[in-house]
């Protein structure tokens, strides 16, 4: 007689973090609908399909709408399939603390846009940070999933993440009551090791009975991810998270069909799903994908990882911004240095947007030196201004983040002081729509608070299409070919400087001339005629300039702002002095070293 088999519960995450962990977030809607029709064909009723960084990143990079990709997302699978978001609790879908009116906004407009089921997430596991974003999603009618971020902690390390630490996370949510219609243990890093995840599941379980439903998130980033997923079956989940080649494995969740492989002969249903039929929606979405650059990280594991817990929905992200900037090859020494940023961080989980803060903090300390410079979220963080975190912050760390951001440690609820921002009130970013003559409906809004400034410009019409395709990228060589080069004409030798299609041709010796008293007024720190350059310590891009030609200024006055990694980096003037000329633009892509502006 036939073993019985376990349902399983598949979640589908391709087209939210499959699409996160490898592109950045970054495809266009029109592209992937196509493959969309291939998994509704497999018999896919459980999707993931908004929140997280696939809402900020329609905005920012895509030229798209997130509701009207909701929507048609939902006109596409039809009514009774299960539609869920990833939501960061009192952040939501913003990388900071909202106030208590957009946490309601947020729920009402993802409710109106086609979300059945929302997963609701905290960092630093502060139970605290859960309640109101809990109530919210209930009062508009969705499905609360409740989640306890997990992860490994470095080699070395105590004190969080432990299978009791996470029943103690549990019982809080038990005891406060918060409702919620299933638990989620999410492994953003995929650090967890398999016999925890066991002990974990066997844990939660025991505690909520065999009515509640349970499941894991994890990703392949550090190379055991199906072996956690088999743990957490033999230990009671019922459900499990998994997505579509080619945005699966390496940073992103294991492959449907790997899965199904791995159960073979084991006692789990994994959602009715046929081998044959997942083989061709896979073949569908390689076709719709295959003109978008895939990182080669984004495919593949890495032993660093339990070391310096990435996520692999942030790691991508965080290369490319790299690459673009031309600095991919300090990745190796960010990572490494993610490690003691973790150590001396309170043991937040690697997840958005603790995650982020922790890169920020290793790049910061890469490009700076260690400690010199505190990135503002990781210094808000170990300072309270997102909740406790697991285990007491290095006093060193916090007295240093307090200095440097002129800020006092703080143990009151996020909440309250979000609320007396008046920059994340509804009326603000109303009055900002009003100034700008853009409609103000409840989305946008939501858009405005969510995106600040970059939604306003996505509003506008003005915001920036940013997709990495491999044609696009390959005519953009051709057609921005630079370098100086030598070349002899009958004879005499000319020097030959081509930049994005503009050529300059110079007589060696004018050209040799001029490199030498470039390098001896560089040698004195000076720019041509005496002039003080004011040059980037790191590569980004030029978000707002703050001064012009001829304005007076004194040392340490900011004259722009630079966006880098997702950080806002403030160029001081270096002494007092009159600014001469601004070598820059907004939104110009700059290096590290590159002058931004020269000053008398």
């Amino acid at each position: 007689m036939a073993q019985k088999k376990k349902y399983i519960d598949v979640m589908d995450t391709t087209f939210r973090d499959g699409f996160q962990s490898v592109f950045g977030g970054r495809v266009l809607m029109k592209d992937f609908l196509p493959a969309l029709d291939a998994a509704k064909e497999v018999g896919i009723t459980h999707f993931e399909f908004g929140g997280g960084a696939r809402f900020q990143s329609l905005f920012f990079y895509l030229r798209e709408n997130a509701f009207d990709m909701m929507d048609a997302f939902r006109e596409k699978v039809g009514p009774e399939a299960n539609l869920q978001i990833l939501a960061r609790g009192i952040n939501t879908v913003m990388l900071d603390t909202g106030s208590r009116e957009l946490i309601d906004l947020f729920a009402k407009m993802f409710a109106k846009h086609g979300t059945t089921t929302v997963r609701n997430f905290d960092a630093l596991n502060d139970v605290d940070n859960l309640e109101y974003s809990a109530q919210c999603i209930k009062k508009y009618g969705m499905k609360h999933e409740a989640v306890i971020t997990i992860m490994d902690l470095p080699p070395g390390c105590s004190g969080a993440h432990t299978p009791e630490f996470y029943e103690k996370k549990l019982r809080e949510i038990l005891d406060r009551g918060i409702e919620f219609d299933s638990l989620a243990f999410k492994d953003a890093s995929g650090t967890s090791s398999p016999e925890k995840v066991y002990q974990t599941i066997k844990m939660a379980r025991k505690l909520l009975g065999d009515d509640v439903h349970i499941r894991l998130h994890t990703h392949e980033t550090a190379g055991v991810s199906v072996a956690c997923y088999l743990a957490a079956l033999e230990a009671g989940v019922d459900g499990i998270d998994l997505a579509a080649a080619p945005v699966s494995g390496g940073t992103s969740q294991p492959d449907i069909i790997t899965m199904l492989h791995a159960v073979k002969g084991k006692p789990y249903d994994l959602g009715g799903l046929d081998m044959e039929k997942v083989l061709d929606y896979e073949e569908t979405l390689k076709e719709c994908l295959a003109d978008y650059f895939i990182p080669p990280e984004a495919t593949q594991v890495s032993p660093l990882i339990p070391f310096s817990p990435m996520p692999g929905g942030a790691l991508t992200a965080n290369t490319q911004m790299m690459r673009d900037n031309k600095i991919l090859h300090k990745y190796p020494e960010v990572i490494k240095a993610m490690r003691e940023v973790v150590e001396k961080g309170g043991f937040g989980t690697s997840v958005t947007p603790v995650s982020q803060f922790y890169w920020q903090q290793a790049f910061n300390n890469v490009m700076f030196g260690p400690w010199k410079k505190i990135a503002p979220g990781y210094g808000r963080m170990v300072l309270g201004y997102f909740g406790k975190t697991p285990v007491a912050p290095d006093p060193e760390v916090v007295k240093l983040a307090s200095e440097q951001l002129g800020l006092k440690p703080t143990t009151e609820n996020p909440l309250d002081i979000a609320d007396r921002d008046e920059t994340k009130s509804i009326a603000y970013w109303k009055k900002k729509l009003e100034d700008e003559n853009i409609e103000t409906t409840e989305e946008n809004i939501f858009i405005a608070a969510a995106c600040g400034d970059k939604g306003i410009a996505f509003l506008k019409g003005e915001s920036p299409l940013m997709v990495r395709k491999i044609s696009e990228m390959e005519e953009e060589k051709v057609g921005k070919t630079s370098g100086i080069y030598t070349v002899i004409v009958d004879g005499e030798k000319f020097v030959v400087e081509i930049a994005e299609g503009n050529v300059e041709v110079k007589p060696e010796a004018e050209a040799k001339k001029e490199v030498e008293i470039v390098e001896e007024q560089a040698s004195k720190g000076e720019a041509a005629g005496g002039m003080v350059e004011i040059k980037s310590a790191v590569p980004g891009n030029v978000w707002k300039i703050l001064v012009n030609p001829g304005d007076k200024v004194k040392a340490g006055d900011k004259i722009m702002i630079l966006e880098s990694m997702k950080m806002e980096i403030d160029i001081p003037a270096p002494q007092d002095g009159v600014i001469a000329h601004i070598a820059v633009k907004v939104n110009d892509t700059v290096e590290e070293g590159q002058v931004l502006a020269t000053m008398e």
